[in-house]
């Protein structure tokens, strides 16, 4: 296959005008001239963006479906959904439920993983698992139930990593709540990453949870204390610590445009990782839903939990997030493809395969219009959807 004149996504952060070869599902090819092979099929991309296929680092499910259901069904169906908008590379998170189900579901994601969890061009990619919970606050927990919050257990997050077979690649904690914190991330800094989540911690507490080896942050100023001038809290302590990544929701009811882009002067767009934080109403009608077993309302593009009002997760896609933060919040496209596909894949250590369009790596490629619509979704080399 060879892609003409788009706009490709390079590993500097720009576009280039170009011309993509795709032979055995991968990119083997980026030139500025015409190529001098025949292929099979050429496609004229119309002076389209050429990008990566976006990775969702942190979201439940999509299509009235979700991670947590612990069925190889569920998970089927979300990759389909994520892959339909340009998703390519999914990291689907779990809510604060009982150990025991969340280990059940955590084998199970490990079997889908094994069995079909790559190479499905129809299905994006399943990478990891994000673990929200269960070691969080209960000051701070949003749509998380608090029956299942319990302290931060080395044995049972190895419990977790086991049932898991090495898919979970990040698990939340609230240092203040867990006397014993830094021995817990000192002891599993390398097997997991450390994430400070649906926490109440001050900027010294968070400062000493990133000094011991934590390194990343869920959804940033969301389930968190306000970043003000005398309590900067977890908001200033990431902003002082330069191996932090954040999570920032872009769906235009999470954070405000203002808040967006004063957050990229303050960390740059290299350390911020969009998410969307759906639930399972994405795709889906209006109307009522459950997620970790709590009732949610879902009205247009706002999910509030029916016992409190509280924000429950979202009912936007990434793709539109991204597109949010582009034509909404002022973010340039270039910054915006770097924080929903370069910036998780690195998270993720997957960016020898995902994030850019570059020779080598797996054909994954969105086309974007001027308006940033999709004209034609490319996955593994195969076009599935135009």
């Amino acid at each position: 296959m060879i892609i003409k004149n788009v706009k490709a996504y390079t590993e500097n952060k720009t576009f280039v005008d170009s011309e993509i070869t795709i032979d055995g599902g991968r990119i083997t090819n980026v030139s500025q001239s015409a190529s001098i092979f025949e292929m099979d099929q050429t496609i004229d991309g119309n002076g389209c963006y050429a990008i990566p296929g976006l990775i969702d680092l942190h979201f439940h499910g999509c299509k009235g479906f979700d991670v947590c259901d612990g069925s190889a069904e569920s998970i089927t169906e979300i990759a389909k959904y994520e892959a339909s908008v340009g998703v390519t590379g999914i990291c689907p998170a779990t809510m604060t439920l009982p150990a025991e189900e969340l280990t059940y579901i955590l084998s199970a994601a490990a079997s889908y993983q094994e069995r079909a969890g790559k190479g499905n061009a129809r299905e994006a990619d399943l990478l990891g698992i994000n673990m929200e919970g269960p070691f969080i606050s209960v000051e701070k927990k949003g749509a998380q139930d608090a029956r299942n919050i319990i302290s931060c257990d080395t044995d049972i997050c190895r419990q977790f990593l086991d049932a898991s077979r090495g898919l979970v690649k990040f698990i939340g904690i609230a240092p203040e709540q867990n006397e014993h914190y830094l021995s817990f991330i000192q002891e599993l800094k390398e097997d997991v990453h450390i994430s400070l989540a649906h926490t109440n911690a001050d900027y010294d507490t968070a400062m000493k949870a990133f000094g011991a080896g934590a390194d990343h942050v869920v959804h940033l100023y969301n389930a968190m204390p306000a970043f003000s001038h005398r309590s900067p809290g977890v908001v200033g302590a990431v902003a002082d610590s330069p191996h932090v990544t954040a999570e920032l929701i872009c769906d235009g009811v999470h954070i405000h445009p203002s808040v967006v882009r004063a957050t990229f002067r303050m960390l740059g767009d290299d350390r911020i990782v969009f998410i969307s934080d759906s639930m399972r109403a994405t795709g889906m009608p209006d109307g009522r839903y459950m997620l970790g077993g709590l009732e949610v309302k879902v009205t247009g593009n706002r999910a509030k939990l029916v016992s409190d009002g509280a924000l429950a997760g979202s009912a936007t896609n990434l793709m539109d997030c991204m597109r949010t933060a582009v034509k909404d919040m002022g973010i340039p496209l270039e910054s915006a493809v770097a924080c929903a596909s370069m910036n998780p894949a690195k998270a993720l250590g997957v960016f020898g395969d995902y994030g850019s369009i570059t020779s080598g790596k797996k054909a994954d490629v969105v086309l974007l219009d001027a308006e940033l619509s999709i004209k034609m979704i490319i996955k593994d080399g195969v076009v599935i959807a135009s």
